[in-house]
């Protein structure tokens, strides 16, 4: 399978298995589009409000999976669902192109050791919260309250997906907490890319 064909089916894997093909995003147009975006995930993709994750640096394919799933229904949320419900697949991918131009840097704080990490998440959200996967979005410096939100959404089934889905129907409070609170102290940078 190509890397092209790899990255989009992994991005389709985490919007819920909505089959969209990936079209080519004009990252100018997206600039536009990101202007309504920018209240809350910042114009550069640095979230501005505590429940907005960090979105600049994502991969475009991760980025176009989760808005069409908000578009289509496969992911609800009060806000992305309407918000995305005007927009059209070529705008979703300009947004998500825009959005991935930028580069997320990580650095875990003084005295953290990289060998602490949560185990069960380093494979694919990596000890500094920079996924190494192309489907798998970026943790680092996530507020803790955000990363908590999400992994109960999974656990209770109000979000569903394929891996995420069993790790975290196996998670306490306590375990959420402790990754939560891993990511949220990781120092993040949103940059331009060269």
């Amino acid at each position: 399978m190509s890397r092209a064909i790899a990255m989009v089916l992994g991005g389709l894997m985490l919007a819920g298995g909505f089959a969209q093909p990936s079209l080519a995003g004009d990252p100018e147009a997206g600039r536009k589009i990101a202007n309504m975006c920018r209240t809350c995930h910042g114009i550069d993709g640095f979230a501005q409000i505590p429940i907005a994750p960090h979105i600049g640096g994502e991969p475009k394919e991760y980025l176009e999976g989760q808005l069409m799933a908000f578009k289509t229904g496969a992911r609800q949320h009060e806000m992305m669902s309407v918000v995305t419900a005007t927009l059209s697949a070529q705008q979703i991918s300009d947004v998500a192109a825009w959005y991935a131009s930028f580069t997320a840097v990580a650095t875990l704080p003084a005295g953290v050791n990289e060998a602490d990490a949560p185990a069960a998440c380093v494979s694919c959200h990596g000890a500094d919260g920079i996924s190494v996967l192309l489907d798998a979005p970026n943790l680092a410096g996530e507020v803790n309250i955000y990363v908590d939100t999400q992994l109960k959404a999974f656990r209770l089934g109000k979000r569903q997906h394929d891996i995420m889905s069993e790790i975290a129907s196996e998670m306490t409070d306590a375990d959420i907490r402790e990754v939560a609170d891993w990511y949220s102290k990781v120092v993040l940078e949103i940059v331009p890319s060269d």
